[in-house]
């Protein structure tokens, strides 16, 4: 009997899935909320576009189009590639537009029963005679739910979109005390480009956050108002943000993304001989990141403003909040256009906002850029409160996961995009193969204890040796190699993807080395 699969989600992670799935002989069914594909790229801001450069941002078996001449394409060139790739190989039909996803429960053996089991799923397979999920679903148009019946569950639902992260604020010192309007970046990256300018013309804006949103909306404010309405960035930490992936000639990837790079890196479960090359190199890999962030402050009027980070670049690496700033944001700061105030607390009165030293941010608009709570969308998916509680990780943005894709105590079901990485597609695109695999039962997974220790493990060294007190969720993107060799040894795959010793030590490692086992 063919097995169902269901996918929750039509961004990138969910359609990779989607096609591996099909790949494999069995039948998927894509949920998806909005009236398109796409996911985060569906709906943003006028000038975003991607941050890393499109060759690691790409599906491994689908490159992008000859047209496509930018190294980091606008959000409807993405769009656009997207699209393609669903069409080629026919997803399409699979998917379920305007249908949201309203709770999963599982059905089959007890709490009970699942508690006493060794093995994840109690037989260390993909799929069970006894137990199915049962889906909810609500038709977003007329507000039918329907009930859905599925052998596996895969969720691509993803940890940027839908629930809001906002700041926490003092007793009756929050939005509702202020006479003008807040709302967080999603509410503003819905509109139509023409709709969100007219929202922010003649107004005085602030925005709180420094990452890619709230830089993007800041920029788009000061183009619309000029220095004689300049919008307020309010942040809690300087970044170091570049305007490329350039340094003084050589590209950041050919300096990080290789094999020969990632020995100067601690590793998790690393041998003696791996600990000690990491420790006796470590001053190396301390010095590319000072070059690095003289060549951002060679290019960045950074040190002008007070903007120069206190934590090292490789920091920033290490917990992938690294980014591509616009181009010429700090040449709007320098004309007066935006303003930079920082405060690590903050709170509403009817004019506006109060920062730490008691100064008021006059204000007619509040924008929120301070990202999603994707771990409560994730927690909020189940019916059940055992498995609700289980998906809560370390930090508020984590989820323990045995190799970041699935959770030892809850059977028959995968969750993939919840680790970051190189490129959210790069990475997506991996476990999505090694869902496929264990699907097809080209091998199975270990004991739920040693797949808890195995979590607890990795979830260690993220906080002790990798990203320390800079720590909020799993970040690979200087090990993704190392990841991506776990999976493919999981998978029964040779890691070594390239040609020769010297290429498979110096090449900077890319989604196309792994478009085939």
């Amino acid at each position: 009997m063919e097995k169902k699969v269901a996918i929750i989600g039509a961004g990138v992670s969910g359609l990779g899935a989607c096609k591996h799935v099909l790949a494999k002989g069995f039948h998927p069914t894509v949920f998806e909320s909005r009236s398109g594909l796409g996911g985060v790229w569906s709906k943003t801001v006028e000038i975003c576009k991607l941050q890393s450069p499109k060759e690691y941002y790409r599906f491994s078996d689908f490159p992008w189009p000859h047209s496509v001449q930018t190294d980091y394409p606008t959000q409807k060139q993405v769009l656009d590639y997207v699209q393609s790739y669903a069409e080629h190989f026919g997803l399409l039909n699979h998917i379920k537009f305007n249908t949201r996803v309203v709770s999963l429960a599982y059905e089959g053996s007890s709490e009970d029963e699942m508690k006493a089991w060794s093995l994840w799923n109690g037989n260390a397979e993909p799929f069970s005679n006894k137990g199915k999920w049962n889906i909810i679903t609500e038709d977003i148009e007329t507000l039918v739910t329907e009930v859905h019946q599925f052998d596996f569950v895969i969720l691509c639902s993803g940890m940027f979109s839908d629930v809001p992260n906002f700041p926490e604020f003092p007793p009756n010192k929050g939005p509702s005390a202020f006479n003008g309007k807040a709302l967080h970046s999603k509410d503003y990256s819905a509109m139509d480009h023409e709709t969100a300018a007219k929202f922010v013309k003649g107004k005085r804006v602030t925005v709180v956050g420094f990452h890619k949103s709230a830089l993007d909306i800041a920029m788009e404010c000061s183009a619309v108002n000029g220095a004689q309405h300049p919008c307020t960035v309010i942040y809690k930490n300087e970044h170091w943000h570049s305007i490329d992936h350039d340094v003084y000639g050589f590209s950041l990837q050919s300096i990080f993304l290789n094999r020969f790079s990632e020995l100067f890196f601690h590793k998790p479960g690393e041998g003696y001989f791996g600990s000690l090359v990491a420790t006796i190199f470590y001053p190396a890999v301390w010095a590319v990141s000072k070059i690095v962030e003289s060549d951002i402050k060679r290019k960045i009027s950074m040190a002008k403003y007070g903007m120069v980070p206190k934590h090292s670049y490789l920091d920033e690496l290490n917990t992938c909040t690294n980014g591509v700033m616009p181009m010429n944001f700090y040449d709007r700061v320098e004309e007066g256009s935006i303003n930079l105030k920082k405060s690590q607390n903050m709170s509403f009165c009817e004019k506006g906002l109060i920062l730490d030293s008691d100064a008021l941010v006059n204000a007619d608009l509040v924008i929120f850029a301070t990202g999603f709570r994707g771990d409560i969308k994730l927690k909020e998916t189940f019916e059940s409160k055992r498995f609700q509680d289980l998906m809560v990780g370390t930090s508020k943005d984590s989820v323990p996961l045995y190799r970041g894709i699935i959770h030892p105590q809850i059977p028959q079901l995968a969750v993939i995009g919840f680790l970051s990485s190189v490129g959210a597609l790069y990475t997506a695109e991996m476990q999505s193969r090694w869902v496929t695999e264990l699907l097809d039962e080209k091998f199975k997974t270990p004991s739920i204890k040693d797949m808890a220790e195995q979590i607890k493990k990795w979830d260690e060294f993220m906080i002790m040796k990798h990203a320390g007190k800079f720590y909020t969720r799993s970040c690979y993107m200087l090990l993704h190699i190392f990841y991506n060799d776990v999976l493919c040894k999981d998978m029964g795959w040779n890691p070594r993807r390239k040609k020769g010793f010297f290429a498979e030590l110096f090449d900077t490692y890319k989604p196309s080395d792994y478009a085939s086992p």
